[in-house]
Formats: structure tokens, sequence, C-alpha cells
């Protein structure tokens, strides 16, 4: 582990897995954050275009913001969504990259990954793909990506540098990041860093 990562990684990642895996199979439990179709117009995504969704590809989207209110992507465009959960803002890039784009979703939990895949193959979008992995080492050749997408997923690691080493990585050049996620202006003790309950509480 990293000088710089004073929390266990692993532990984190496998307590951060757990806690998704539930929201994957219960998209209506109860949790410490919204889900769902009301989340997606709080955060002020375009109700015209969620109320069209099935409600599997929303009922476990649980972002922290609107990505896409950064700018909408361009036709064609190559995308990479990390910590892409049950797919929800690859359906949504889906869409506005049209039928000659493509997105990739990058998630490390097996029931989003089903969920997420079995959602775009009834849709019919060819266009998405997932792929398991972690997004410190994602699945995804160099310089790939138009652009990243991510939605409350990079505070949930522990290694900051490791993951924007590689959205750089995969990001061509002149690529982009939009990305909607909890940042903390003040200094946080290093105890509490450590206690992995805080970070997915």
């Amino acid at each position: 582990m990293a000088a710089d990562v004073p929390v266990d990684a692993a532990a984190l990642r496998e307590e951060v897995r757990s806690k998704y895996r539930e929201v994957a199979i219960d998209p209506h439990g109860k949790y410490h954050f919204h889900t769902g179709r009301p989340l997606a117009a709080r955060l002020g995504y375009d109700i015209a275009t969620v109320d069209a969704l099935p409600d599997a590809a929303v009922e476990s989207f649980a972002g922290v913001a609107n990505p896409f209110s950064f700018g909408r992507l361009q036709p064609r465009a190559q995308v990479i969504d990390i910590g892409s959960g049950g797919g929800f803002d690859c359906v949504i890039a889906a869409g506005q990259v049209g039928p000659e784009g493509r997105v990739i979703g990058v998630d490390m939990t097996d029931e989003m990954l089903e969920k997420a895949r079995a959602t775009a193959a009834s849709m019919g979008l060819s266009n998405v793909e997932f792929r398991k992995g972690i997004i410190e080492d994602m699945p995804v050749e160099d310089g790939w990506a138009d652009v990243v997408i991510s939605n409350g997923v990079i505070n949930l690691c522990a290694d900051k540098r490791a993951v924007f080493s590689e959205i750089l990585r995969v990001l061509r050049p002149g690529g982009r990041l939009q990305f909607a996620d909890i940042a903390n202006g003040q200094p946080v003790p290093e105890a509490a860093i450590r206690n992995i309950d805080l970070w997915t509480a």
C-alpha cells in the first residue's frame, strides 16, 4: 500500500462492492443515499429522457450529480463511464453519442454488471458494453476515449492519484473528463480516514 494511502484499499474496495451489490439486488431498499428516478430528477437529468427509460435502467442509479451538465456528448464520441453501476449514465451517454459512438462502462460489482448488460441488451443498445474492472486499473486500451465520465465513484477510491493517472492513460490527446463527485475541503483526521465505515456510511 502506498504511504500516502492510509486506508486499506482492498478492504475499502470490498466494502464498497458489498454496498452496491445490495443496491443492484434490492434497488428499493433503505440506504443512506437516494436512488432511482426521484434522484435523477433531483440532480437535473432531462425528465423526458429518464421517463422514457425502463425501470431496470434507472432503479439502481445512485449518483451524486449530473456529469452531463458540463456539456452534451458529441455524436460518434467514444466514452468510458468509470464505476458504471447499473448502467444508467451509460444509457444516457449511448443516446447522446448515437449508434456510431461507443460507450464502455467499467465496474467491479458482478451484480451491477449483470443488471447493466441485461438492460442494454433489452434496449437493443449495441453501442454499449460493460467490462469488469477497477478504475485504478481499467480494462481499456491507451488513448481510446474522447470523454471519461464518472458519478460519485472517485471519492470511494483510496488512491485518487492512481485513478486520475488511469483516466489520463485512457483519454486520447485533447479528450476530457466530465465527473460529478463529493469533495471535502477540510482536513480529515487520519483515524477517520482509516475508518472504512466512514467512507461508505
